[in-house]
């Protein structure tokens, strides 16, 4: 297992005895995070026969067990996930949740203008329907815009889970207002976990927007103005071939594998380096 360190200026502050940078990862740098072994709950869930033969072979890219013990989310938790596309990550969350917590999934409208989106929930929806005994607990409403319309939580939140969607909402102005809204659904202590496409640090914002990628000092700055603390961060999602710069950013990685049709060079670029390189960060409510 891949396991947990200091961010780097940390380890540099240790042998120099320099101040710390006055960055927004500077100031909320974590403490050292224990590396934690997912519980055999959480990898009953991980190997159960739930889950399909397309997600599973994706678990040596995303850690599902790793970045879940990471976050800290317990089997009796109340656990908030927000754009869960076609379920990957709810195949897990579901049956470990299900006897003493409870899964709430936040999705695109029904009704979304996009039309991607309006799939991706009906697609979901469709999944869930197929199993009530897997997915009959699973409490579903639409992702809020400023506020939650359709989801009202039993008591606050023990954790609130993103994977890979920060950077969608950052391009359509709303990453400040969802998350002071993420915020005020946590208990105090309570989890955001964020895994997300990691860019060069200085990257300037535009760029980002297009590419799909975002510095770890852009979520850190937001997540902070809107009442988090950064309480640990993992390199567990981490992928050191992937070197940012692809011409259509992070969709030119798998999955996606945009404008890289089977059998060409780009393709076979693109699998050579997998899937895209992410930070992993837990931060808490203040």
């Amino acid at each position: 297992m891949k396991t947990y360190r200091l961010l780097p200026w940390l380890a540099l502050l240790a042998v120099a005895g320099c101040a710390a940078p006055d960055t927004p990862a500077g100031r909320d740098a974590p403490p050292a995070v224990a590396d934690t072994a997912p519980s055999p709950a959480l990898l009953a869930a991980v190997n159960g026969p739930q889950r399909s033969v397309a997600n599973r072979a994706r678990d040596a890219a995303r850690h599902p067990a790793e970045t879940l013990a990471f976050f800290g989310v317990a089997p009796q938790a109340q656990v908030l996930e927000l754009a869960p596309g076609g379920g990957w990550y709810t195949e897990i969350l579901a049956p470990y949740l299900h006897d003493q917590g409870r899964l709430y999934a936040a999705h695109y409208a029904r009704d979304d203008a996009r039309d991607e989106y309006r799939r991706n929930r009906a697609g979901f929806d469709a999944k869930l329907a197929a199993d009530p005994a897997q997915y009959g607990r699973v409490v579903v409403g639409t992702l809020p815009g400023s506020a939650f319309t359709d989801l009202r939580f039993d008591r606050p939140l023990d954790a609130v889970l993103t994977f890979r969607n920060l950077h969608n909402w950052l391009a359509d102005g709303t990453l400040d207002a969802k998350l002071r809204l993420f915020h005020d659904v946590l208990r105090p202590g309570g989890v955001l976990g964020v895994e997300e496409h990691r860019a060069t640090p200085g990257t300037p914002v535009e760029r980002q927007i297009t590419s799909g990628y975002l510095t770890e000092a852009l979520v850190i700055e937001r997540a902070r103005a809107a009442g988090f603390e950064l309480a640990g961060r993992s390199e567990v999602n981490a992928n050191p071939r992937d070197p940012h710069d692809h011409p259509q950013g992070v969709w030119s990685l798998p999955p996606t594998l945009r404008d890289a049709p089977a059998g060409s060079p780009a393709r076979e670029r693109a699998l050579a380096i997998g899937e895209s390189d992410r930070m992993t960060l837990r931060f808490v409510r203040r």
